[in-house]
């Protein structure tokens, strides 16, 4: 499976400055699983912002909407 890095950066919510991985899903989701992490495109735009990538977060960014 090859990423298409130019059709995933038109959807791709990730804000962090810099990032060698936005638009590359695959290689996101992996960086992001070996952290215990989930990656930009779980958390509502708000919580994105916080660059807290923590489940935790996710947890309770889903409780807020």
């Amino acid at each position: 499976m090859n990423c298409s890095k130019q059709e995933n950066l038109k959807d791709c919510p990730c804000s962090y400055p810099g990032c060698p991985r936005k638009g590359l899903c695959c290689q996101c989701i992996k960086h992001h699983r070996e952290k215990e992490e989930l990656p930009a495109c779980y958390f509502s735009s708000k919580a994105e912002k916080s660059y807290d990538r923590s489940i935790d977060k996710f947890i309770e960014d889903q409780n807020i909407q």
